[in-house]
């Protein structure tokens, strides 16, 4: 049976605020070894990840425009960069500090809704919990939010570019999308899927093959 997964505006704000809280508390307790573990973001360890979501939340026009010019006006190179600066500035425990104070922060970059922070944090989550054997839940209706931003936008992740002649249906919340041959799964399997993470596939039925070919395309 789906859920009624629709979420308001400050609906979506707590929900943030509640990964933030839940992501500090899965991190509080890890042995050192396991924040500078591989996330599933290639080449960022458990601390760069967690040193974006700190950022995230208080990027401003002027700070985003000035990394932009750092890193030669490439916005992943950017992002990644200052993520890893950063982390490599504070210790463990200064980076734990910062994402608790950043719990209730109301802060979307330029071009940025609540829903990006939110899909941010979902997906971040899980490249965090996944490599280190983590079981980390997926709240139903914030990762509706997240996976209908996501396809409803282009970049970075161009999901609708990358599953064009595919239809994706969740199976646990109302969300479906695109047409063609059917590809169905927990909605949090689908978000990880449409982000890049192959690791969502698992839980996914459909022609993988297909998906792999899709997710290789430019």
């Amino acid at each position: 049976m789906v859920e009624d997964t629709r979420m308001s505006t400050e609906q979506i704000w707590r929900a943030v605020a509640a990964e933030r809280a839940s992501l500090a508390a899965l991190l509080a307790p890890l042995p050192e070894a396991d924040w500078d573990h591989p996330s599933l973001c290639d080449g960022w360890r458990v601390r760069d990840v967690v040193a974006h979501v700190v950022l995230s939340a208080r990027a401003d026009v002027g700070w985003i425009l000035l990394n932009l010019v750092r890193a030669g006006g490439s916005l992943h190179r950017a992002i990644r960069d200052t993520a890893v600066r950063h982390a490599d500035q504070v210790t463990t425990g200064q980076l734990l500090d910062e994402l608790r104070d950043s719990i209730d922060a109301r802060v979307t970059a330029f071009g940025t809704t609540p829903a990006d922070r939110l899909m941010d944090l979902l997906v971040h989550g899980q490249d965090i919990a996944l490599p280190l054997g983590i079981a980390r839940e997926m709240p139903k209706a914030a990762a509706v939010v997240a996976i209908d931003r996501i396809w409803t936008t282009g970049a970075p992740f161009h999901a609708r570019k990358k599953f064009a002649g595919c239809r994706l249906v969740a199976t646990d919340a109302e969300w479906a999308a695109g047409d063609g041959p059917i590809i169905t799964g927990p909605v949090a399997a689908l978000l990880l899927a449409v982000t890049g993470r192959r690791q969502g596939w698992e839980q996914i039925t459909g022609d993988a093959a297909t998906l792999l070919a899709k997710q290789a395309r430019p």
